[in-house]
């Protein structure tokens, strides 16, 4: 064997023992006639001692020893002098009395440490060696114990996992699909699956009751911080329930998950927002409510004072940052420019300061006198030395940028606590949404989301107000998952359609096995999927889902390590029947 222990594991009861160890150098370092040398495995560090007294040539070599070498030391376990309280191992070292190198190593392009000295480029490029540095190494170990006991919990309750197919019928509503062209079939196309939304729902036309899979789904979509081309989720199904089932079902899945990994004991149940309330009050429909500053809406109190930016909004809102009247021009500068960035896109932003000493200062002091601007602060809730800022503007445009107004408060006064956690339930999403563009209805979530069964009768009299039945679980400013109940009766799959803008034949030639399913038997059924990269990523406190995924792609959609996607040859295109025209 090329080892017996692991650089993990040896303690002070070890002593005297011998062992075998194998790993990688993470650093050797001669000292007058010794040579220490700390070899690294995935399950710690361990120093090993070379003496020139006990074997001279053996502690020469030692002291040749580069970086990332992988060797083998044989030893006898001592307790160490001088002790290192911050290793587990820190207690003892190896006295080593046998070495070999079993592969030479280049010096690698940056550290292999927690605080590396390598950019993001650097390390994806070279990301089988960032893989080797332990803090990348534990978020891949927690997401692999997650996935372990998430089937643990799921098949305590009765879910099979069933795998669905991988190459599947592009059906292009929403997002883009990735599409593979069949070799067999020339001139058509299979599609990467964005979610197993249809297999899982003939699942429950199957009657295999409760399904889950920890599926790889696949969006070609713009990136940004908790999205990938291809991701994975935790896709689950149930037959024979209703929304409250669905909820209670995986909020304890959630509950469950919070206490294994962080030993959180969430014992009340979590609150519950609907998307209108959660927009009026948040901007967002997947707010932070890790904190307050809810929005207030002043547009009454600002119109009719000559202020042409305000008489002309359709809305004037704001939040009340408390303490904040001691900011200085510059930093409310600095979030007057944060609001001009085009990611928020405002045109501006009104602040109010109520000093200690009872005055108010306002960047509208000339439209505005000191009654009227204290009756803001009087609807805000506002104390001596808190700040108001407010936007004006379009309805749903001004409360998204007031959204990312709030957040960065949050940020800026430490508010957003990464070991702090506040899930809730977002319900009663719109069924559709309007696109101006194209004079038409959407789904909001996709077209298999059932009506809430009361606004069913307002289909056709007053399509955009009827509510989903579907629901999401958001922690912490991101959405967790989500999920609906289904469409079940056929003749109501074929009004959701029809509302859509499909005819009949497009509904049939893209969902055509789907609706012949339902004539056979379809149960009521409702299900939820979480993406599992970013529970993982929320429970290591992590900024993006970029770094708990072993080998992920760039903000391009490039794996910058194998140089992906790439062109191919052209006797693979002739194979495929395919030519390549690339716009101009």
């Amino acid at each position: 064997m090329y080892r017996d222990t692991t650089c993990g594991e040896l303690r002070l009861a070890d002593a005297g023992k011998r062992v075998k160890l194998a790993g990688w150098v993470q650093r050797a370092r001669k000292m007058g006639g010794m040579t220490f040398v700390d070899i690294r495995d995935r399950y710690g560090l361990t120093q090993a001692v070379f003496s020139n007294e006990k074997d001279a040539e053996l502690a020469e070599t030692a002291s040749h020893l580069g970086r990332e070498y992988v060797i083998q030391v044989e030893g006898e376990v001592a307790e160490r002098s001088s002790k290192n309280p911050n290793l587990p191992t820190g207690e003892v070292e190896v006295i080593a009395s046998g070495l070999r190198i079993l592969n030479k190593s280049e010096v690698p392009p940056f550290t292999i440490e927690d605080n590396t000295d390598g950019g993001d480029d650097l390390r994806m490029k070279y990301r089988y060696l960032d893989l080797r540095r332990p803090a990348v190494r534990s978020n891949l170990e927690l997401r692999h114990r997650m996935a372990f006991e998430i089937r643990r919990y799921l098949d305590s309750q009765g879910f099979l996992e069933v795998e669905t197919p991988i190459l599947v019928k592009s059906t292009p509503e929403g997002a883009r699909d990735f599409v593979v062209p069949s070799r067999m079939n020339p001139g058509e196309f299979y599609a990467l699956p964005q979610s197993p939304q249809l297999f899982k729902q003939l699942l429950m036309v199957s009657g295999f009751d409760r399904y889950f899979q920890i599926a790889k789904c696949f969006r070609d979509e713009d990136l940004r911080a908790d999205r990938q081309p291809e991701f994975t989720q935790i896709d689950c199904e149930m037959s024979f329930v209703e929304q409250e089932d669905v909820i209670q079902m995986f909020e304890g899945l959630v509950k469950h998950i919070f206490k294994y990994v962080k030993n959180i004991d969430f014992t009340e149940a979590f609150p519950r927002i609907t998307w209108h309330d959660a927009m009026r009050r948040y901007g967002s429909d997947k707010p932070d409510i890790r904190f307050g500053m809810e929005f207030v809406d002043f547009t009454d109190l600002a119109k009719g004072h000559g202020f042409g930016v305000v008489d002309n909004a359709e809305l004037t809102i704001g939040i009340c940052a408390p303490g904040c009247a001691g900011y200085t021009r510059k930093q409310l500068d600095e979030l007057t420019e944060f609001v001009k960035r085009p990611q928020v896109g405002a045109k501006g932003m009104v602040w109010v300061k109520f000093e200690a000493d009872g005055s108010v200062k306002s960047s509208v002091g000339k439209f505005y006198d000191e009654a009227a601007l204290k009756a803001w602060g009087e609807r805000a809730g506002a104390k001596p030395g808190d700040l108001l800022l407010l936007l004006s503007g379009d309805a749903m445009a001004t409360r998204k940028q007031l959204c990312e107004l709030r957040l960065e408060m949050g940020n800026r006064l430490g508010l957003r606590d990464k070991n702090v956690f506040a899930p809730l339930w977002v319900i009663d999403f719109p069924l559709f949404e309007w696109d101006e563009e194209t004079q038409r209805y959407y789904a909001m979530h996709h077209p298999f989301t059932s009506p809430n069964p009361e606004d069913i009768p307002m289909l056709h009299s007053d399509t955009g107000k009827v509510r989903a039945t579907a629901y999401d679980i958001v922690v912490n400013g991101t959405e967790l998952g989500g999920g609906s109940i289904r469409i079940h009766d056929a003749a109501l799959q074929d009004t959701m359609f029809e509302l859509l803008g499909f005819t009949p034949e497009r509904a049939h030639e893209q969902f055509g096995f789907l609706m012949d399913a339902f004539k056979y038997g379809a149960p009521p059924h409702g299900g939820l999927a979480l993406g599992f990269d970013r529970f993982v990523s929320i429970l290591a406190g992590l900024d993006t889902i970029r770094d708990v995924i072993a080998f992920p792609k760039n903000n391009s959609g490039r794996d910058v390590m194998n140089e992906s996607p790439s062109p191919i040859d052209d006797s693979q295109l002739d194979e495929l029947q395919l030519q390549i025209k690339l716009k101009e």
